[in-house]
């Protein structure tokens, strides 16, 4: 009669090394993945809150009767250049 081995694991030093290695090479691969996949996220961001800040510039400067129709590509260069950029629509609008 054949007796049934049943599989009894040997304990190994090394064991605890392999996952502790795994674990890091895993922690750096998805730190790896997330800075790459944040990148775009944070100029999107960036761009959409300095639009939004041009655009009160430029209601700012309205408020003073210069008569400047606020669209969205007039707040993405004030957002984008800042005071330089609110000059050049006033500029533009008084030419």
């Amino acid at each position: 009669m054949a007796q049934l081995m049943l599989y009894k694991p040997v304990y190994k030093g090394g064991f605890e090394m392999e996952i502790i290695g795994s674990f890091i090479v895993g922690l750096i691969v998805l730190y790896i993945i997330l800075k790459v996949l944040s990148l775009p996220v944070r100029i999107v961001w960036k761009l959409i809150s300095n639009s939004l800040i041009g655009a009160v510039m430029l209601w700012v400067v309205n408020l003073f009767g210069t008569g400047i129709e606020i669209t969205f590509f007039k707040a993405l260069i004030a957002g984008i250049f800042g005071i330089p950029g609110v000059i050049v629509i006033l500029l533009a609008h008084f030419l």
